[in-house]
């Protein structure tokens, strides 16, 4: 097995002499996608998160693996046709944690079956060899059948296309461990807190703080990545006090609720909103999740809360297309994420004019920092941002080996009913643990699937750390119903207690932290 144990992990920071060649700083998709391109091409990497792997906006997506109808309609065709390429690659090294799913657009006007056919035949065209469908129209019986609970009114039929699904936390999850198959060291709860830099002004490392502990390291480093998606700033700051942000965040909430409002194994497309969003009502994990928005934002946080006027604009959406209606009492659990877009150099306010393509940007000092992206270009942007530092730090060049990579628990064939498919080909060893101890075979809550045996695999081989690591990121429960995952806390408290060796004090703050946090997840 690979090391995952805290103590193992931080082994190698231990000789004050040792210069890594990269330091990357950033544990969501695209810190952790540039470390695995670092490690895999040779490069002694280090990885470090100040919080949990995907704690931010890694872990709060639309779980979509796609290529960007929107953006197509906007004539950005470079970088859908790069994100469909990375599509197929992602389906490929990850087919546990990614499906192709099949998503029907109504038609209430008979145009739009011209309309749409026509445009998602470019994004099959786009895709090549990797499409993952031809795009079809179905009758209007049809839709009914697919779509349960969609309203028939003045429905003329629907067009069909195909994308990719995914679990976003856990991909992050296995692409830690891949990272440390790789031979990098990987790190959360982490905190880089200064640049260090040389007689000649360049960067030459990194101070950072161990946040469980206390304890501070000064870390060498040929090269420094800031790969830390909505908190890029932050760093750009300690590298030049006073630096215009690069960064403009934009809000995307979701809303989770039971899949008997739709139940159904394809996907709702809506192209159009009032406000020209697309909006999503996706089968996830045996419900539906409902969105997104895009709210423009002048400050970022790793806890950004849900607007009324963003969960009231969800819901009176969906209801113009469900039958039956969602209320606020019909949500289980409100998720939101900021996405790190690259802000307009002017005095633009809204955030459908500001790209969504990734930027790379080389300090003076010589810092690489990257910007911008999205999940499914998150492989590409680690290409792209390796290459840039090789250049920049004149590094001896290697080539890139993730495109072909198997990503930690790839395996074929998944059963998609079972909940331990999130696992891959760890599922056997997650069942083997109660072999251990007979009692991990129970659930972790009467109302759902989990096992006590995930709580203690979390923490064992999954680098968890805290109840809310648990709940919110290894095994999806705060996501999908936060009542629920309050509700489980004390048990998962008592667990995770047990092995890491934490006394009752520690058990009795991480619940109260836990359901403090789960509360901002209900309405």
């Amino acid at each position: 097995m690979i090391p995952t144990g805290r103590t193992e992990l931080l082994k190698p920071l231990s000789s004050p002499e040792k210069e890594w060649d990269f330091i990357v700083i950033g544990g969501g998709a695209t810190g952790l996608g540039t470390a695995l391109d670092a490690a895999t091409r040779g490069y002694q990497t280090l990885s470090l998160e100040q919080a949990d792997f995907a704690k931010g906006t890694s872990s709060r997506s639309t779980k979509l693996v796609h290529g960007g109808v929107r953006y197509l309609a906007q004539g950005n065709i470079g970088l859908v046709q790069e994100a469909l390429y990375e599509r197929g690659l992602l389906l490929k090294n990850a087919p546990h944690l990614v499906k192709n799913v099949s998503f029907i657009i109504p038609n209430y006007q008979w145009w739009e079956r011209i309309f749409y056919s026509a445009g998602l035949g470019i994004y099959d065209l786009l895709a090549g060899k990797l499409s993952f469908g031809k795009t079809k129209h179905i009758p209007k019986k049809d839709v009914l059948s697919r779509l349960p609970g969609i309203d028939p009114k003045r429905l003329y039929g629907g067009v069909v296309y195909h994308d990719g699904q995914f679990d976003d936390s856990r991909l992050a999850i296995n692409l830690a461990q891949t990272c440390l198959e790789q031979g990098a060291t990987v790190l959360n709860y982490f905190k880089v807190t200064g640049l260090a830099k040389n007689e000649k002004r360049k960067i030459s490392g990194v101070v950072a703080t161990d946040v469980e502990t206390g304890t501070t390291y000064q870390l060498k480093a040929k090269m420094v990545i800031n790969a830390t998606g909505v908190f890029v700033d932050d760093l750009l700051q300690m590298d030049i006090p006073g630096k215009k942000p690069l960064v403009r965040p934009s809000q995307g909430v979701h809303l989770v609720i039971d899949r008997s409002f739709m139940p159904a194994t394809d996907a709702l497309m809506i192209p159009k909103t009032d406000d020209g969003r697309v909006l999503f009502v996706v089968p996830w994990h045996n419900k539906l999740v409902v969105g997104t928005t895009d709210t423009p934002l002048d400050t970022h946080s790793l806890e950004p809360v849900a607007l009324e006027a963003e969960i009231d604009f969800i819901l009176n959406t969906a209801a113009k297309y469900l039958t039956t209606t969602p209320t606020r009492k019909d949500v289980l659990s409100v998720f939101a994420g900021l996405r790190p877009l690259a802000a307009p150099q002017d005095d633009s306010s809204g955030t459908k004019e500001i790209s969504r393509s990734h930027k790379l940007i080389v300090s003076e000092s010589g810092l690489v920092t990257i910007t911008g992206g999205k999940w499914t270009t998150y492989r590409r942007m680690g290409e792209d941002t390796v290459d840039k530092a090789i250049q920049t730090g004149k590094l001896k060049p290697k080539s890139c080996g993730t495109k072909n990579l198997p990503i930690h628990g790839s395996i074929m064939g998944v059963d998609w009913r079972d909940h331990l498919y999130i696992y891959g080909s760890d599922r056997d060893k997650v069942l083997a643990l109660v072999n251990e101890n007979a009692e991990w075979g129970k659930k972790l809550h009467p109302r759902y699937e989990y096992l006590l045996a995930e709580v203690i695999w979390a923490a064992r081989h999954e680098m968890a750390r805290t109840v809310e690591d648990v709940l919110a990121r290894r095994v999806r429960l705060l996501f999908l119903d936060a009542q629920v995952a309050m509700e489980a806390a004390p048990l998962v408290a008592t667990l995770m207690a047990l092995e890491l060796g934490k006394d009752s004090k520690w058990q009795r703050e991480q619940v109260a932290e836990f359901k403090s946090l789960a509360k901002a997840y209900l309405l």
